[in-house]
């Protein structure tokens, strides 16, 4: 019988299948592997770090210039997050022609702009998107679920069985939460899923955290705006299976 180890979750910039033109480009997903009491002193630490009358902290908290410093312990390796969590990133634009071009997605991502210009490129992926959207014409776009997969096999690799505390989530409803339990009926990875209010666990609060920063400093580098330490902070806790597209920013993930 597997050993049990539970695991913290939150994502940043979750869209469900709404991958082209919506709010955010890139998505995140956190898992963090701590005690209740350490993340409960955490949190209590970044609170005193931060002094805002907020009644629940989010990750724009630690985004704010003035809090840098709060920032940078969060993620540094003498801070509590450090060989405890990991995050798994997805840049959507590549995410989605992976999806849809399996492994001719390289090479559709790298000169799709190039052919059509990169507004008609741009117009085309938001219109196959909206085209595809909850068909089964391709495997479902939400990259939630293939996160929380990853992150089972990845925390699995030591032999243990993976429960998962997740913040309240749509897309994780019953029949999806029965499919995640269903694929791992056999090999015992995944001992349980349940949701809870994010504010009712440090744990996740923490989790909550490190997706929102995660999402925003990976967005950033996207974008040719990166910050060299934040990214150089972050780069520790990137899944390296993380779906990425954009070469110039492949540094994120260490390659």
């Amino acid at each position: 019988m597997r050993p049990e180890l539970e695991i913290a979750c939150d994502e940043s910039g979750a869209e469900g299948e709404n991958l082209i033109g919506g709010v955010t480009d890139v998505f995140a997903h956190a898992g963090v592997v701590l005690d209740l009491d350490v993340a409960e002193s955490c949190v209590l630490e970044v609170r005193d770090r931060i002094r805002s009358p907020a009644s629940e902290y989010k990750a724009v908290h630690l985004l704010r210039g003035k809090h840098r410093a709060v920032l940078e312990w969060l993620l540094s390796s003498g801070g509590p997050l450090y060989g405890n969590a990991t995050v798994f990133l997805a840049e959507k634009t590549y995410y989605f022609i992976v999806k849809l071009m399996g492994d001719q997605a390289r090479t559709v991502y790298d000169e799709g702009p190039g052919i059509l210009g990169e507004e008609r490129w741009n117009s085309f992926l938001r219109s196959y998107n909206e085209l595809m959207r909850g068909t089964r014409l391709v495997p479902e776009l939400d990259p939630l679920l293939p996160a929380i997969v990853r992150l089972v096999e990845r925390w699995s690799e030591g032999g243990h069985a993976v429960s998962i505390v997740h913040d309240r989530q749509t897309a994780l409803n019953e029949e999806r939460i029965a499919w995640l339990k269903e694929i791992y009926a056999d090999s015992g990875k995944l001992a349980g899923l349940r949701l809870v209010a994010a504010r009712s666990d440090a744990r996740v609060q923490i989790a909550d955290f490190l997706a929102g920063v995660a999402r925003k400093i990976a967005s950033d580098e996207l974008n040719g705006r990166g910050d060299d330490v934040l990214t150089g902070l972050l780069r520790p806790y990137v899944d390296p299976a993380s779906i990425w597209g954009d070469l110039r920013s492949w540094g994120l993930l260490g390659r």
